[in-house]
């Protein structure tokens, strides 16, 4: 039987973490993040990172592994991920993936990077039918060099268009074969059985955990933290625009005009958006899975 691979997911602030942490502990399990911003090294109380102490209790993967300076792939965290968990299991313990960031825990169920190379010339010559006809030449384009469909591309998003042209041209490839193609290579973790299993909250309970949890973030020197990664943030949208980094970058950028309790109720309402979101991708995008409903602690569940 091949070994099972347990996944806990759920929206920010649900509880995960204290969830997984418990579950590990009963179990002899080492926990694999599944963030797509806890990768980043420095970026700790935003992003909610396990405390030295937690991973002194259970072994911690998939944090700290880049600087804050480059953008980390899925890919990376891909390959990251298979690797340890193999090693995890060679050492006869259980693995448990936690977190919410969906594209990363996509990957442990269907692939979700390709191997086409496109090169600087491709590049330049999309960017070229962009600057001189904007969308509506790009998306013609397309339709030349995928004569057979569209997909699902969305032909009114021009990165969207400009991503799916530069594949087009650089494979030789039509929307349609490039995403059979896709589809058929199968991930890393094919040969495990996966449980996966999602915890949800009410509204009102999740937004007095947000609320909560931010007024902990900014107490503990959220506001210090992104200050000095300040300057890596500036290069690397994908640190620089998660929550709480941007309002707080946006807000030393305005020379700290407003009260720190008007950034705080900022960073909560954003995050509350993003539950929003979370909750849709989760229930579109995810495999038949368990949900658990939590009221107060958590301490136990089961797949």
């Amino acid at each position: 039987m091949p070994p099972t691979l347990h996944l806990l997911t759920g929206p920010t602030a649900s509880g995960k973490s204290a969830l997984a942490l418990a579950w590990a502990r009963a179990h002899d399990a080492e926990i694999l993040s599944c963030d797509a911003l806890q990768v980043y090294k420095g970026m700790d109380i935003g992003t909610a990172k396990a405390t030295d102490e937690e991973r002194t209790i259970v072994p911690h993967h998939g944090l700290d592994l880049s600087g804050p300076t480059r953008a980390y792939s899925v890919a990376e965290y891909r390959d990251y991920a298979a690797l340890t968990i193999r090693q995890i299991f060679a050492k006869g313990k259980n693995v448990i993936v936690v977190g919410g960031s969906g594209f990363y825990l996509k990957c442990f169920f269907a692939p979700v990077a390709d191997d086409v190379d496109i090169s600087a010339e491709v590049e330049k010559e999309v960017r070229a039918i962009e600057q001189s006809g904007g969308l509506e030449a790009m998306v013609a384009r397309l339709r030349e060099a995928s004569p057979k469909g569209t997909g699902d591309v969305d032909l009114k998003n021009p990165r969207r268009v400009s991503r799916a042209l530069a594949r087009c041209l650089a494979s030789g490839l039509g929307v349609e074969a490039l995403a059979a193609r896709f589809a058929a290579r199968g991930t890393p973790f094919d040969a495990y059985e996966k449980k996966l299993v999602r915890l949800e909250r009410d509204e009102k309970d999740i937004k007095q955990r947000i609320a909560e949890r931010t007024r902990q973030m900014m107490a503990r020197g959220f506001v210090d933290e992104v200050r000095r990664l300040a300057p890596a943030l500036r290069t690397n949208p994908a640190a620089g625009t998660a929550i709480g980094y941007r309002e707080i970058l946006d807000w030393l950028d305005t020379g700290e005009q407003e009260p720190l309790e008007k950034l705080e109720a900022a960073i909560a309402l954003r995050t509350m958006q993003l539950v929003r979101k979370q909750r849709t991708w989760f229930r579109t995008q995810l495999p038949e899975h368990r949900v658990v409903e939590a009221k107060g602690e958590v301490s136990s569940f089961g797949f």
